[in-house]
Protein backbone atom coordinates (compact mmCIF):
# COMPACT_ATOMS: atom_id res chain seq x y z
CA UNK A 1 0.00 0.00 0.00
CA UNK A 2 2.50 2.27 1.33
CA UNK A 3 4.49 1.22 -2.12
CA UNK A 4 1.82 1.99 -4.05
CA UNK A 5 0.92 5.28 -2.85
CA UNK A 6 4.47 6.37 -3.03
CA UNK A 7 4.99 5.37 -6.64
CA UNK A 8 1.71 7.31 -7.43
CA UNK A 9 3.62 10.76 -5.71
CA UNK A 10 6.45 10.54 -7.42
CA UNK A 11 4.52 9.84 -11.06
CA UNK A 12 2.42 12.93 -10.47
CA UNK A 13 5.84 14.92 -9.28
CA UNK A 14 7.36 13.82 -12.49
CA UNK A 15 4.21 14.85 -14.78
CA UNK A 16 4.64 18.28 -12.78
CA UNK A 17 8.13 17.87 -13.16
CA UNK A 18 8.00 17.87 -17.69
CA UNK A 19 4.85 19.93 -17.82
CA UNK A 20 6.63 22.80 -16.23
CA UNK A 21 9.90 22.27 -18.20
CA UNK A 22 7.95 22.00 -21.44
CA UNK A 23 6.25 25.46 -20.99
CA UNK A 24 9.66 26.86 -20.37
CA UNK A 25 10.44 25.39 -23.63
CA UNK A 26 13.47 22.58 -22.15
CA UNK A 27 13.26 19.28 -23.52
CA UNK A 28 15.23 16.37 -23.02
CA UNK A 29 15.80 14.96 -26.74
CA UNK A 30 15.59 17.90 -29.02
CA UNK A 31 18.40 20.19 -29.58
CA UNK A 32 18.74 23.95 -28.30
CA UNK A 33 17.67 25.73 -31.55
CA UNK A 34 13.70 25.84 -30.31
CA UNK A 35 14.58 27.23 -27.19
CA UNK A 36 17.62 30.20 -29.01
CA UNK A 37 14.84 31.19 -31.55
CA UNK A 38 12.74 32.63 -28.53
CA UNK A 39 15.95 34.90 -27.92
CA UNK A 40 15.87 36.35 -31.60
CA UNK A 41 13.17 39.10 -30.05
CA UNK A 42 16.17 40.24 -28.60
CA UNK A 43 19.47 41.38 -30.19
CA UNK A 44 22.24 39.93 -27.55
CA UNK A 45 25.08 41.94 -27.02
CA UNK A 46 28.73 40.97 -25.66
CA UNK A 47 28.35 43.14 -22.61
CA UNK A 48 27.90 42.48 -19.48
CA UNK A 49 26.07 44.71 -16.67
CA UNK A 50 27.80 44.47 -13.23
CA UNK A 51 25.72 44.18 -10.14
CA UNK A 52 25.58 45.41 -6.85
CA UNK A 53 26.83 42.49 -4.75
CA UNK A 54 25.17 44.85 -1.62
CA UNK A 55 22.05 44.78 -3.89
CA UNK A 56 19.08 41.51 -4.46
CA UNK A 57 17.65 40.78 -7.12
CA UNK A 58 13.33 39.44 -5.78
CA UNK A 59 11.14 38.23 -7.93
CA UNK A 60 8.12 35.89 -7.17
CA UNK A 61 6.75 33.16 -9.09
CA UNK A 62 3.72 30.94 -9.19
CA UNK A 63 4.51 27.07 -9.12
CA UNK A 64 4.88 27.27 -12.75
CA UNK A 65 7.15 30.15 -13.36
CA UNK A 66 4.71 32.80 -13.78
CA UNK A 67 5.76 36.24 -12.80
CA UNK A 68 4.15 37.27 -10.52
CA UNK A 69 5.96 40.43 -8.49
CA UNK A 70 9.80 41.79 -9.03
CA UNK A 71 11.41 44.72 -7.27
CA UNK A 72 12.89 47.78 -8.10
CA UNK A 73 16.36 46.42 -8.93
CA UNK A 74 15.43 43.45 -10.66
CA UNK A 75 13.45 46.07 -12.82
CA UNK A 76 16.09 48.20 -13.16
CA UNK A 77 18.39 45.47 -14.15
CA UNK A 78 16.33 43.81 -16.70
CA UNK A 79 15.18 47.16 -18.51
CA UNK A 80 12.00 45.95 -18.35
CA UNK A 81 8.79 47.44 -16.80
CA UNK A 82 6.55 45.77 -14.71
CA UNK A 83 3.86 45.58 -17.07
CA UNK A 84 6.00 43.90 -19.50
CA UNK A 85 7.31 41.39 -16.51
CA UNK A 86 3.74 40.09 -15.34
CA UNK A 87 2.34 37.30 -16.54
CA UNK A 88 5.00 36.33 -18.30
CA UNK A 89 7.05 33.09 -17.72
CA UNK A 90 10.06 33.71 -15.82
CA UNK A 91 12.57 32.53 -18.92
CA UNK A 92 12.03 35.52 -20.95
CA UNK A 93 15.39 36.93 -19.29
CA UNK A 94 16.89 33.73 -19.84
CA UNK A 95 20.16 33.95 -22.02
CA UNK A 96 20.82 31.57 -24.89
CA UNK A 97 24.24 31.21 -23.64
CA UNK A 98 22.44 28.78 -20.52
CA UNK A 99 22.54 25.03 -21.71
CA UNK A 100 18.61 23.70 -20.78
CA UNK A 101 20.24 20.96 -18.14
CA UNK A 102 20.60 23.40 -15.62
CA UNK A 103 17.21 24.63 -15.75
CA UNK A 104 16.00 21.11 -15.52
CA UNK A 105 17.91 20.50 -12.21
CA UNK A 106 16.67 24.03 -10.98
CA UNK A 107 13.08 22.79 -11.71
CA UNK A 108 13.37 19.18 -10.60
CA UNK A 109 14.36 20.92 -6.85
CA UNK A 110 11.85 23.36 -6.80
CA UNK A 111 9.18 21.18 -7.64
CA UNK A 112 10.49 19.15 -4.34
CA UNK A 113 10.25 22.15 -2.08
CA UNK A 114 14.05 22.19 -2.02
CA UNK A 115 16.72 25.59 -2.26
CA UNK A 116 19.04 25.59 -4.87
CA UNK A 117 22.25 27.58 -5.51
CA UNK A 118 22.44 28.26 -9.04
CA UNK A 119 24.40 30.26 -12.01
CA UNK A 120 22.26 32.18 -14.14
CA UNK A 121 23.41 34.06 -17.33
CA UNK A 122 20.15 36.30 -17.71
CA UNK A 123 19.77 38.49 -20.83
CA UNK A 124 18.49 42.18 -20.17
CA UNK A 125 15.71 43.98 -22.75
CA UNK A 126 18.55 45.91 -24.37
CA UNK A 127 20.50 42.68 -24.99
CA UNK A 128 22.87 43.01 -22.65
CA UNK A 129 23.31 39.97 -20.02
CA UNK A 130 24.27 40.03 -16.20
CA UNK A 131 25.17 36.64 -14.09
CA UNK A 132 23.57 35.71 -10.80
CA UNK A 133 23.88 33.38 -7.85
CA UNK A 134 20.57 32.11 -7.03
CA UNK A 135 18.11 31.66 -3.62
CA UNK A 136 15.21 29.97 -3.60
CA UNK A 137 12.12 29.80 -0.71
CA UNK A 138 9.31 27.79 -1.61
CA UNK A 139 5.03 28.71 -0.44
CA UNK A 140 2.52 26.04 0.44
CA UNK A 141 -1.47 26.32 0.71
CA UNK A 142 -3.13 24.40 3.57
CA UNK A 143 -3.16 21.34 1.76
CA UNK A 144 0.32 21.48 1.22
CA UNK A 145 1.01 22.16 -2.71
CA UNK A 146 2.92 24.30 -3.49
CA UNK A 147 1.57 27.56 -4.47
CA UNK A 148 4.80 29.84 -5.66
CA UNK A 149 8.69 30.24 -5.60
CA UNK A 150 10.33 33.51 -3.62
CA UNK A 151 13.56 33.47 -5.09
CA UNK A 152 16.44 36.08 -3.83
CA UNK A 153 19.43 36.45 -6.78
CA UNK A 154 22.94 38.13 -6.07
CA UNK A 155 25.76 38.94 -8.34
CA UNK A 156 27.73 36.25 -8.86
CA UNK A 157 31.85 36.44 -8.33
CA UNK A 158 33.78 37.11 -11.30
CA UNK A 159 36.11 34.24 -10.52
CA UNK A 160 33.19 31.59 -9.57
CA UNK A 161 31.87 32.88 -13.49
CA UNK A 162 34.87 32.16 -15.15
CA UNK A 163 34.81 28.22 -14.24
CA UNK A 164 31.03 27.91 -14.48
CA UNK A 165 31.30 30.04 -17.90
CA UNK A 166 33.36 26.97 -19.20
CA UNK A 167 31.41 24.15 -18.16
CA UNK A 168 28.12 25.97 -19.61
CA UNK A 169 29.57 26.38 -22.66
CA UNK A 170 30.61 22.45 -22.94
CA UNK A 171 27.00 21.47 -21.90
CA UNK A 172 25.54 23.96 -24.09
CA UNK A 173 27.75 22.68 -27.00
CA UNK A 174 26.42 18.67 -26.48
CA UNK A 175 23.24 20.10 -26.04
CA UNK A 176 23.55 21.82 -30.08
CA UNK A 177 24.78 18.53 -31.68
CA UNK A 178 23.14 16.38 -29.42
CA UNK A 179 20.24 17.26 -26.91
CA UNK A 180 19.58 17.92 -23.31
CA UNK A 181 19.88 14.41 -22.04
CA UNK A 182 23.29 13.69 -23.23
CA UNK A 183 24.49 16.93 -21.56
CA UNK A 184 22.46 15.88 -18.39
CA UNK A 185 24.85 12.31 -18.11
CA UNK A 186 27.87 14.45 -19.36
CA UNK A 187 27.03 16.48 -16.12
CA UNK A 188 26.33 13.32 -13.82
CA UNK A 189 29.56 12.07 -15.17
CA UNK A 190 31.53 14.79 -13.89
CA UNK A 191 30.04 15.21 -10.52
CA UNK A 192 31.02 11.49 -10.11
CA UNK A 193 34.68 11.81 -11.23
CA UNK A 194 34.67 14.74 -8.63
CA UNK A 195 32.75 12.28 -6.04
CA UNK A 196 30.43 15.25 -5.46
CA UNK A 197 27.17 16.43 -5.33
CA UNK A 198 25.14 19.19 -7.22
CA UNK A 199 25.20 21.80 -3.96
CA UNK A 200 29.25 21.27 -2.40
CA UNK A 201 29.98 21.39 -6.33
CA UNK A 202 28.87 24.83 -6.83
CA UNK A 203 30.53 25.40 -2.90
CA UNK A 204 33.62 24.03 -4.23
CA UNK A 205 33.29 26.53 -6.94
CA UNK A 206 32.74 29.08 -4.60
CA UNK A 207 35.15 28.39 -1.93
CA UNK A 208 32.54 29.03 1.00
CA UNK A 209 30.55 26.57 2.92
CA UNK A 210 26.90 26.54 3.15
CA UNK A 211 26.65 28.70 6.42
CA UNK A 212 28.69 31.43 4.41
CA UNK A 213 26.24 30.92 1.33
CA UNK A 214 23.44 31.31 3.72
CA UNK A 215 24.48 34.50 4.81
CA UNK A 216 24.92 36.02 1.61
CA UNK A 217 21.53 36.00 1.08
CA UNK A 218 20.21 37.66 4.28
CA UNK A 219 17.94 41.00 4.01
CA UNK A 220 20.08 43.82 4.79
CA UNK A 221 17.59 44.83 7.63
CA UNK A 222 18.39 41.09 9.28
CA UNK A 223 22.46 42.32 8.92
CA UNK A 224 23.88 42.10 12.70
CA UNK A 225 27.64 42.25 13.73
CA UNK A 226 27.66 38.43 13.20
CA UNK A 227 26.42 38.32 10.00
CA UNK A 228 28.22 41.21 8.78
CA UNK A 229 31.35 39.27 9.56
CA UNK A 230 30.03 36.08 7.46
CA UNK A 231 29.08 38.60 4.43
CA UNK A 232 32.96 40.21 5.16
CA UNK A 233 33.78 36.55 4.10
CA UNK A 234 31.83 36.14 0.82
CA UNK A 235 32.53 39.74 -0.20
CA UNK A 236 36.20 39.12 -0.49
CA UNK A 237 35.01 37.06 -3.37
CA UNK A 238 34.29 40.67 -5.56
CA UNK A 239 37.70 41.78 -4.76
Amino acid sequence: MYSTERKNTQETAKKTINKILAEHQITSTTNSDSLDKQHNRVITLDKEINLDPSKTIMSKTDARGVIEYANDYFMEISGYEEYELMGQPHSIIRHPDMPQVIFKVLWERLNEGKNIHAFVKNLAKDGRYYWVLTNFETKYNEEGIITSHYARRKAAPNNAIYTVEKLYKTLKAIELKQDMKTAENYFKGLLEEKQMNYDSFILSILGIDEQTMASYFIDQKENTQTTTKKRSVFGRLFK
